[in-house]
């Protein structure tokens, strides 16, 4: 399994959506679809924080009167 911090959202959505499919299948043991819910969940995770963070860049852009993209302002805590 890939570390989560080195997955972009798009890599870790593919491997969330390849994860619900197996689960959704039925055919994995107890211990597999345990195994399987909990990556499910770490990659959740992942995305809406990825989400977030995109998010935050996006609010932090500056617009000029004539609303062109001039600029961002620093984020909190960054």
């Amino acid at each position: 399994m890939t570390d989560l911090a080195a997955l972009s959202f798009e890599d870790a959505m593919r491997e969330l959506e390849s994860v619900v499919a197996r689960l959704e299948q039925g055919e994995a043991s107890l211990d597999e679809s345990i195994a399987l819910y909990e990556r499910g969940a770490a990659l959740r995770a992942h995305c809406e924080a990825r989400l977030k963070a995109a998010q935050e860049r996006v609010d932090k852009i500056t617009l000029s009167q004539s609303g062109e993209p001039t600029g961002t302002t620093p984020a909190e805590g960054l």
